[in-house]
């Protein structure tokens, strides 16, 4: 659940409405809460039995009169679909090994889990896929989705022998630059606190915009 306490406190029969519907699925309930919404929330659902997990950090551009330097040594290309199963293949591979930077994600999914995830997300329409080369290999790999004036970041993962080369650099750059050519006025990407990706979206002029506290109920 996102989005909560910017329109006011649910109220004690929405919450249970909310925890029948994923309990009804046998799943946990995540509540991403932000730091800027009403506090009232925090404390209704610590009674509630919700526990804090972890935290996350979203960050936004405005990217009007920018320019976006890609890293010298790494070439991105945008993948229209010849490349897909390349691309999935990187991301899942990239996922699966997690960058020990920062705050530890609260979140473990075998691969299988990852592939499905990525391979739904990439095949909506308004999302485009970017693959990142280093020598004329695959180094990594990412997203973006566009709509209403923004551009979301998401799906970036760098293969573990080719971190620390400006491959993520290189993918925020191109990515940045197709936003604004498209129109967007904002690009936001989401976040581990303290970690590499955190620290190459604010060399790209990124600043934190919120933080939200991830809380979970078990069914």
């Amino acid at each position: 659940m996102v989005g909560v306490g910017f329109g006011g406190v649910p109220s004690v029969g929405e919450w249970e409405e909310v925890e029948r519907a994923y309990a009804a699925v046998g799943v946990s309930v995540q509540v991403e809460l932000a730091h800027l919404a009403d506090p009232r929330i925090g404390a209704e659902l610590t009674g509630r039995g919700y526990r804090l997990v972890s935290f996350e950090d979203v960050l936004g551009v405005e990217l009007g009169g920018r320019s976006w330097v890609a890293p010298v040594g790494v070439e991105v290309r945008r993948d229209e679909g010849a490349e897909m199963g390349t691309w999935l293949d990187v991301v899942v591979e990239g996922f699966a090994h997690a960058d020990d930077e920062g705050v530890a994600s609260h979140e473990e999914f075998p691969r299988e889990a990852i592939a499905a995830v990525m391979r739904d997300m990439a095949s909506t329409n308004n999302t485009r896929r970017y693959l990142a080369f280093r020598d004329g290999v695959p180094a990594g790999g990412a997203s973006m989705r566009t709509g209403g004036g923004v551009a979301a970041l998401a799906g970036a993962a760098t293969l573990p022998g080719h971190r620390r080369r400006g491959v993520q650099t290189a993918l925020l750059s191109a990515r940045l630059a197709e936003a604004e050519a498209a129109g967007c006025e904002l690009a936001v990407i989401t976040t581990q606190p303290g970690s590499t990706s955190q620290r190459n979206a604010q060399g790209r002029g990124f600043s934190l915009l919120y933080t939200r506290a991830v809380l979970v109920k078990e069914v």
